[in-house]
């Protein structure tokens, strides 16, 4: 099934920025193809409306970002003079208000001092960088107590838009699903995880890289490494991730196995722009979301005169 329309960066009430923002530019993006309708024989879609306050954020910034040849926490690096992770706190706000965790861990004092300056949110420490699932399970004690949706954000995507935001959020929910992931179609999926499929098309796990073999290596239709999760299933599933993999980390995909064995629901929203969905992992990679962002006429936000956003 093609969602119509296009997602579009501009101005809006419901980012909320108090005019912090100037001209956002409008980027068009290419529909989102849900692959619910290959998920189960007998899935059907319920439109639902889900109200934003039971909806939450967890935005992931404890890495050590070691491929930036910086002693600077990777999150606090500037694109177009503004650290990035402040581009997903904003998208992060926008789509649910007060109810974000930021996950801290390398340089956690800087993160939450820089994060602060603009926006109150909710801070969780991962002491120990143990992987991504650990990350979130860190997270997990922080969530409001009305929350039933788990929005999950890395801190290095600065491109991903509030409206991609929910389009994944409505999409999960319209399918009644227990997770259900962002995902893309790269030419070069080199470095990024690969979504595997059974035989009738469900989704049964996310293979990283390090731990695929060339035949998985060989897909390109990739994780994006945003999700969208039932607040009950992910809690359980957390419980079940072991470090059984050649890094020896709590890997935040292994959910997805999880949730494919235990019969939940698992599914995939593929957007067809890439560059919506490029993270920050090397200075290259700065350069080219830098490059991006100027094409489409992005103006510096000044959020260091800014007292919330």
């Amino acid at each position: 099934m093609i969602q119509k329309g296009f997602f579009r960066f501009e101005e809006s009430r419901r980012y909320q920025m108090k005019k912090a923002l100037r001209g956002r530019p409008r980027i068009r993006f290419a529909p989102f193809l849900s692959m619910a309708v290959l998920e189960m024989e007998d899935t059907k879609k319920i439109r639902q409306e889900t109200d934003p306050a039971r909806i939450a954020v967890v935005i992931l910034a404890a890495g050590l970002g070691k491929r930036m040849k910086s002693d600077k926490a990777k999150v606090l690096h500037e694109i177009l003079g503004v650290p990035m992770v402040m581009y997903v706190v904003q998208a992060a706000r926008a789509l649910a208000g007060n109810n974000v965790i930021c996950v801290v861990g390398n340089q956690a004092d800087a993160v939450k001092k820089t994060v602060s300056r603009q926006a109150q949110l909710l801070f969780a420490l991962q002491k120990r960088q143990l992987g991504t699932g650990h990350a979130v399970l860190s997270a997990m004690p922080h969530l409001p107590a009305n929350v039933e949706e788990v929005v999950i954000l890395s801190g290095d995507v600065p491109l991903l838009s509030v409206e991609t935001l929910k389009a994944l959020v409505k999409d999960h929910v319209d399918f009644q699903r227990d997770l259900t992931l962002l995902g893309a179609r790269l030419e070069n999926p080199t470095g990024y995880g690969r979504i595997l499929y059974d035989a009738h098309r469900r989704v049964t796990a996310v293979v990283e890289e390090a731990d695929a073999s060339e035949a998985q290596r060989r897909i390109n239709v990739v994780n994006a490494g945003t999700y969208c999760a039932r607040r009950s299933f992910l809690s359980e599933a957390l419980q079940q991730i072991r470090p059984e993999n050649a890094q020896g980390e709590f890997y935040l995909t292994d959910i997805i196995g999880i949730g494919y064995r235990t019969k939940r629901k698992v599914g995939v929203v593929i957007g067809e722009n890439p560059a919506e969905l490029m993270g920050v992992n090397t200075p290259e990679d700065r350069d080219r979301v830098e490059a991006i962002m100027r094409r489409g006429r992005w103006k510096s936000v000044d959020f260091m005169e800014k007292k919330h956003l």
